[in-house]
């Protein structure tokens, strides 16, 4: 083995592991600040009430979309101030990062343990569905609460 080809080696390392942490870095952030605007005069109130509602509903139930909807007004600002959220964007997931996608499904596995029912494998479809999310990504997404959740 050359010295050349380990320097060349390393050095490779070295800079897959500063985007590894600079990804990191941005998640860590993330977990420090997700959903904040809970707490803004906007949205406390009604969500505080809202969660209430949607822990006796089953997820994508008819009775759940009905609650969302008497919510609007705070679900909305909700959506535009979290952009781990796909109603966030105008193309929905396709305008999303990876990192929204990654904070996504962690906000979905938090999510769901709120709910009677509550099963992040069982409403994985649900969202498929919801957000026409294509097969392959619906697939990592599987794979990933698979290995992870």
């Amino acid at each position: 083995m050359s010295l050349e080809h380990t320097r060349a080696l390393l050095a490779h390392k070295h800079l897959v592991g500063s985007h590894l942490t600079t990804l990191a870095s941005h998640l860590v952030t993330r977990a420090l600040v997700h959903d904040d605007s809970k707490f803004s005069d906007e949205e406390y109130a009604g969500f505080e009430e809202m969660h209430k509602r949607l822990y006796e509903t089953i997820y994508g139930s008819e009775e759940y979309r009905a609650t969302i909807r008497e919510f609007k007004p705070e679900v909305q600002h909700h959506y535009e101030h979290n952009h781990h959220h796909p109603e966030h964007y105008q193309n929905g997931i396709a305008g999303m990062t990876l990192l929204d996608l990654i904070e996504m499904l962690c906000d979905w596995a938090a999510s769901s343990t709120r709910q009677k029912d509550g099963d992040l494998r069982r409403s994985l479809p649900i969202n498929v569905d919801r957000f026409k999310i294509d097969p392959q990504l619906a697939s990592i997404l599987e794979n990933t609460i698979e290995t992870y959740f």
